[in-house]
């Protein structure tokens, strides 16, 4: 057998399992010329969550991300993750938008197309397997590994065989949450390499603590390239380490021929590099082998620890993570993967969050029940979908046969502030953000979220450097042990806290009645403090059953009401964006609508009216 050949994790993936997708440009490219001499077989550098994260977080051009990127590594081919024919938005698009999104992908500088479906249905490959094949470039069709009473070795060999007669260049198994086993791995790939002629790819993340053994079990049984992950950025929810495996292998018949000193130096640069980022990182991202059960994917857990810090709900984590798998049953077991991996662990923080499974459910899981995603692997919860789309027909076809050519209209909506296709194309992915994103950028405006330093927190806080977190307090002669774990927003009149009191998770509120000023910078700099039946953003607090409010903080989408119009109850009134996911808010009485205290872009807390209906 030839030597195992190796694709780098830690430009995209690494950072994107660590930090949530934080890492900038300006942090990748100072290594990219020790990178491009080792001799990678490909170094995984973009797509996934980066391109998100580029527009809505770092407010960088992922286009001239990639652009940087391919200059700075003239020698090693470029591997991007592509998410069929939802390319890297959270929609399915047009062939057309498909075509055009890969084509200048492939011009900007991608060389390797790693492209799966989140539902494993062959029909939402097709056209972006053409479109790379269009361009003469590699085209990875890739498994979405996970487990169910519905998927076991034949399915996988199944979609495999006609991955290859669609033309795929290797076939990628693509374990996103580590839930394979050394012993299924060898048997999943033996099945691989005897049903199919072409090189097999091992993608593992080490969550469950155990992919390095997943990859020499699947190195003895015939994969051919490995994917790993500079240990600056690797294990636990990431992936196994590249120096590891190099070491592992190096004097045996599939030694990589990669330099350990080599591989060092770029361990030490990014090493220090991680520490810019420390308040991004969480500690849901180390192994976990809870990870079997509730199969949520290494990408995912950091990014979503995260999100709820934001909604002040961090110590509800262990709930929602035994939430994701009920829903992912109700769901027909989709593997969880961008984007059914947001779609169920959205709804999994609803439930948790409104106290009442399904008493709010997202748009994304409506499509996804009415077939707009593709094929369930098996069949959902009739209660569930009738509850969510009641008797609303379910498409059956491949969902983009439905959708007319999409470019021309885009180009058109575009017109006033995207200067290239790459622009229009950005729009495409993420309209609303996107476009506030090309405006600022011709404006000169944008202003990437603030990368604080310890120190500058500390000096923000006009306190000490770190706040305390764990404590005992000592009352009447007894200790308790205090553990800080969230905390609702500030700003909030009565303010809730996240604390575990001796091991038990409590929620507590704080109410202030004064206020004692310790420096300039602690002070709340002048602003308006909310009385007792108003906010701090000036919407007035819910007080009687007309007021309509939102279950989690997040971003007004759209109003779909005016003032003095007939509501019925379940009528949907707004949609809002939370955790990257649309949720639309019905009303839950009949009415008319009084007032309304929010507009389209507006951010929104659970304590405010959003709508007023008067009831009938």
């Amino acid at each position: 057998m030839s030597k195992i050949h190796v694709t780098e994790l830690v430009l995209r993936d690494g950072h994107q399992s660590m930090i949530a997708t934080r890492m900038r440009t300006e942090d990748m490219l100072p290594i990219c010329g020790k990178l491009d001499e080792i001799g990678f077989w490909s170094l995984e550098a973009w797509g996934g969550a980066t391109f998100d994260a580029c527009v809505r977080f770092l407010k960088e051009d992922p286009w001239e991300r990639l652009r940087s990127l391919r200059k700075a590594l003239p020698n090693t081919p470029i591997n991007m993750l592509l998410r069929g024919q939802n390319l890297l938005g959270y929609r399915h698009y047009s062939d057309d938008v498909v075509q055009a999104f890969v084509k200048q992908s492939a011009n900007n500088g991608v060389d390797v197309f790693r492209i799966f479906d989140a539902m494993n249905d062959v029909r939402n490959l097709t056209a972006a397997i053409k479109a790379v094949k269009a361009v003469k470039k590699h085209a990875i069709g890739t498994l979405s590994f996970t487990t169910s009473p519905v998927h076991d070795i034949a399915y996988f060999v199944g979609m495999a065989k006609q991955l290859e007669a669609l033309g795929c260049d290797s076939i990628g198994v693509k374990d996103m949450a580590g839930l394979l086993t050394p012993t299924m791995a060898g048997e999943l790939v033996k099945a691989l390499k005897a049903a199919v002629s072409l090189p097999i790819h091992m993608h593992s993340h080490a969550t469950s603590g155990l992919a390095s053994m997943v990859m020499l079990r699947s190195i003895d049984n015939g994969v051919d390239i490995i994917d790993t992950c500079n240990s600056s950025f690797a294990e636990g929810a990431s992936h196994p380490s590249t120096e590891s495996l190099v070491a592992a292998l190096r004097g045996t018949q599939y030694d990589t021929g990669l330099d350990l000193g080599k591989l060092q130096e770029v361990t030490a640069y990014f090493k220090e590099v991680r520490r810019k980022y420390w308040q991004f990182e969480s500690e849901f991202t180390g192994v976990d082998t809870r990870v079997l059960v509730n199969q949520v994917p290494g990408g995912m857990i950091s990014n979503l620890s995260n999100q709820l810090k934001e909604q002040g709900a961090i110590n509800r984590m262990d709930e929602v993570l035994a939430e994701i798998p009920r829903v992912r049953e109700d769901l027909g077991f989709p593997p969880l993967v961008t984007p059914t991996s947001q779609i169920v662990g959205t709804q999994a923080v609803l439930n948790v969050l409104t106290g009442s499974r399904y008493k709010s459910i997202t748009n994304e899981v409506k499509n996804y029940l009415l077939g707009q995603y593709g094929q369930s692997p098996a069949a959902v919860n009739a209660e569930v979908r009738q509850l969510a789309v009641g008797n609303a027909e379910v498409i059956t076809c491949r969902p983009a046969d439905l959708l007319e050519p999409e470019m021309v209209k885009l180009q058109s909506e575009a017109e006033r502030f995207a200067n290239t296709e790459e622009d229009v194309l950005t729009y495409a992915m993420f309209p609303d953000i996107g476009k506030t994103f090309l405006q600022e950028r011709n404006a000169g405006s944008l202003q990437p979220e603030a990368l604080l330093s310890k120190d500058a927190a500390h000096q923000q806080t006009g306190a000490a450097r770190f706040a305390p977190t764990e404590f005992n307090i000592t009352l009447h002669g007894e200790t308790f042990h205090i553990q800080l774990t969230g905390s609702g927003h500030s700003g909030e009149e009565r303010r809730p806290y996240y604390v575990k009191l001796d091991g038990i998770s409590e929620e507590v509120f704080v109410e202030t009645l004064n206020e004692m000023e310790v420096s300039s910078a602690g002070s709340n700099g002048g602003k308006k403090k909310a009385s007792a039946g108003v906010t701090s953003s000036g919407r007035p607090r819910p007080n009687h059953e007309g007021c309509i409010t939102t279950a989690m903080p997040g971003t007004i989408v759209a109003v779909k009401v005016k003032a003095g119009d007939k509501v019925s109850a379940g009528d949907g009134v707004l949609v809002i964006e939370a955790m990257k996911m649309e949720n639309e808010i019905q009303t839950g009485i009949s009415g008319t609508v009084l007032a309304i205290h929010v507009e389209k872009g507006d951010s929104v807390t659970p304590d405010e009216t959003l709508i007023e209906i008067q009831p009938e």
